[in-house]
């Protein structure tokens, strides 16, 4: 290992995978460090993918769990590896992803349920 200046990258990363099955929640900075991806970039896929869900504390500081880790290690091999825009990221990662998937059938089942409350509600009032 050098004494002085940057380590090399196969180290980085081989420390940063020992560091992701120690450890069950990450600080964005961990993530950082782990993934390779800026600070900023982490954030922007959070918003634009809604696939990463950190965990807020009371703080607002954000906690990733290793699934939103091996989630931003995807998207940026999609987006950096592939050479694939945000879009083709987002249409690849919900083809294949079953997580997705689930998300999309549990907002339809979501809007129902809802309906159904709001349907009894409206029938209570009217009883009333």
């Amino acid at each position: 290992m050098p004494a002085l200046g940057r380590l090399p990258v196969c180290y980085n990363i081989i420390m940063g995978m020992e560091e992701l099955e120690q450890k069950d929640y990450f600080s964005i900075g961990d993530v950082k460090r782990i993934t390779g991806v800026p600070e900023y970039s982490i954030r922007y896929w959070e918003a634009e993918f809604g696939l990463i869900k950190p965990i807020r504390l009371e703080s607002g500081h954000r906690r990733y769990t290793k699934e939103d880790v091996y989630t931003i290690l995807k998207i940026k091999d999609l987006i950096y590896k592939h050479k694939l825009t945000l879009e083709g990221a987002k249409k690849q990662l919900s083809k294949y992803s079953p997580h997705a998937k689930a998300e999309a059938k549990m907002a339809g089942t979501d809007v129902k349920f809802l309906s159904e409350i709001k349907e009894t509600l409206s029938q209570l009032l009217k009883e009333c």
